[in-house]
């Protein structure tokens, strides 16, 4: 066993979240998780409901403990930092979304009956991003628990508070044992854990890398592997676009979270006809976007997660800078009452950017906006297909059809036009290329955590 020690990117200040299972914790988490699936697959969809409806309940009332917690984990402002709306929303949907899954028939004949039967797979181990702790906790738990399987949660070492609050929340409400356990687990024992193959799923958020290492240590067991990884979102501005309602919503998606989204626009193509009216009115739109303090009044976009984190940020910067785009940053709030300003980094817009730049090439996940200028729909196009990830991608335009015709072109697991940075209630949720394998949400996030049977039925008189 050892301490997880994390610190806090509002300030540097270090602080113990936890320790590490030991062999005997692990065990019995597994043990319990393998005895409590021979029930739990048995039970109603009504039990299932009723159950992930009261651990959404009960985490609402613990709202402010989750909130302090994501503040000092993350860096979010504190006035934006409760998700537990979005926890019930999701947990909802995916109760409607299962009432939805039922017997399959096929074509029957003479004494032959064919169905299929949906039905649960086993232990699963879900890995929690630190993003969104909290909102994205609903397809890593609530999902595999409504189709009937046990779930271990780890969650990422600068939100492990969140997966201890998690762990009394259930055993606040008397969750059946060893349906959802909580561990804080390291790298190597996550590792060990997959290889061990007690486990019929994996499922992960979080980056390239931890996926990829997710997939390497599944290799050969077997384990059903759901990943939902990192992005390079582009967004897509026609000429014939509404730009009041497209430059509020991609500077939303650039800049919320301070860029910390999977989904957060990182790339920007305007055409030609509407570039420059349309990084004017940009630039008047950051004013809104205020590093500083997240614990005081006024921040609308606080640190980024790390130092290390935002390093790379700023060598994105002077990388893009060094080979001739144009940077414009929005000032910041008087940071001076902080200890650690390393964390902090300026909304930023960059100009002149193309996809030879570090930027326009690699995940950025923070504040910055990066403009290419196009000339035609097809440039756009071209362009936005031109990456190694896939997770979404939108148009702006207010000719709808046009507009769908383009986005179906587009290598992403979601398409929009005029919208981004959302992940839909019902909708399937994973990407193409680097950014992911299989989905998570709505009916087909449950399906992949499923197993089909297949009925034959011959009747003999």
């Amino acid at each position: 066993m050892a301490n997880i020690e994390v610190a806090s990117p509002i300030d540097g200040t270090k602080f113990i979240v936890g320790t590490t299972a030991s062999p005997e914790e692990i065990e019995s988490a597994l043990t319990k998780a393998e005895s409590a699936y021979k029930t739990w697959r048995r039970s109603s969809n009504e039990d299932r409901a009723k159950l992930v409806l009261a651990l959404a309940d009960e985490l609402i009332k613990r709202k402010d403990d989750l909130a302090k917690a994501l503040t000092r984990g993350i860096g979010r402002p504190a006035s934006q930092a409760d998700e537990t709306p979005r926890f019930r929303a999701v947990t909802q949907s995916q109760i409607e979304a299962l009432e939805g899954i039922g017997d399959e028939t096929y074509t029957s004949a003479g004494e032959t009956r064919r169905f299929t039967r949906r039905g649960a797979q086993g232990v699963h181990l879900s890995i929690g991003p630190w993003n969104y702790p909290v909102g994205m906790l609903p397809w890593l738990i609530v999902t595999p628990i409504l189709a009937g399987n046990t779930v271990i949660l780890k969650h990422a070492a600068q939100t492990a508070e969140v997966g201890r609050i998690v762990r009394e929340a259930f055993e606040a409400i008397e969750g059946p044992e060893g349906v959802l356990q909580v561990l804080e687990l390291s790298h190597d024992q996550v590792d060990q854990i997959i290889k061990s193959e007690r486990l019929k799923g994996v499922n992960f958020i979080g980056s390239v890398s931890g996926g990829l290492a997710i997939h390497r240590s599944a290799a050969g067991t077997l384990t059903h592997v759901h990943l939902e990884l990192g992005g390079k979102d582009p967004a897509y501005v026609r000429a014939d676009a509404d730009l009041d309602t497209a430059i509020a919503e991609i500077a939303d998606g650039c800049f919320s979270n301070a860029g910390q989204s999977c989904c957060s626009v990182e790339r920007i193509y305007l055409h030609a006809d509407i570039a420059r009216d349309f990084i004017t009115r940009f630039k008047d739109e950051m004013k809104k976007y205020r590093v500083g303090n997240p614990n005081e009044e006024g921040t609308t976009v606080g640190p980024v997660v790390k130092r290390s984190a935002a390093d790379y940020i700023r060598l994105q910067i002077e990388d893009a800078v060094a080979k001739g785009a144009n940077a414009y940053a929005q000032p910041g709030l008087d940071l001076s009452s902080v200890r650690d300003k390393s964390c902090y980094v300026e909304p930023t817009l960059l100009t002149g950017v193309d996809n030879s730049m570090l930027v326009m090439k690699e995940e950025t996940f923070g504040p910055l906006a990066c403009v290419q200028v196009v000339a035609s729909d097809a440039e756009a196009i071209e362009l936005m297909n031109d990456n190694q990830y896939g997770l979404t991608a939108g148009i702006w335009t207010q000719d709808t059809n046009a507009g769908l015709e383009l986005v179906d072109q587009l290598e992403a697991g979601t398409v929009f036009i005029n919208r981004c940075d959302h992940a839909d209630l019902y909708l399937p949720w994973g990407g193409q290329k680097m950014s992911g394998l299989g989905r998570g949400n709505g009916r087909e996030g449950l399906l992949g955590v499923m197993d089909v049977k297949s009925f034959h039925i011959r009747t003999i008189d």
